[in-house]
């Protein structure tokens, strides 16, 4: 089963890839993904990491306080994004 792992902290010019490097070691990568800002397009300094399998755990302990390009990485188990109220 996949399970999604936030990955905050980021350095501002991380890549996807680089993203999808630091991750593969612990098991296949469904996808990674780096959010950036509506308007500008930059990174926001965090992103996600969808691993299949129970490497997924394994990440989180071994990635989580890591140093990743200079910055020390928060990795934990994603929470579902609560539902937005609509504004009409």
């Amino acid at each position: 089963m996949a399970k999604n792992i936030y990955v905050g902290n980021l350095p501002w010019n991380t890549s996807e890839e680089e993203l999808r490097e630091a991750f593969a070691p612990y098991g296949d990568i469904i996808s990674a993904k780096i959010i950036t800002d509506r308007e500008t397009g930059r990174s926001r300094g965090f992103g996600f990491v969808e691993i299949d399998g129970d490497g997924a755990d394994e990440a989180i302990r071994a990635l989580d306080g890591s140093m990743f390009g200079g910055r020390t990485l928060k990795v934990n188990e994603a929470r579902p994004r609560p539902q937005r109220q609509s504004r009409w």
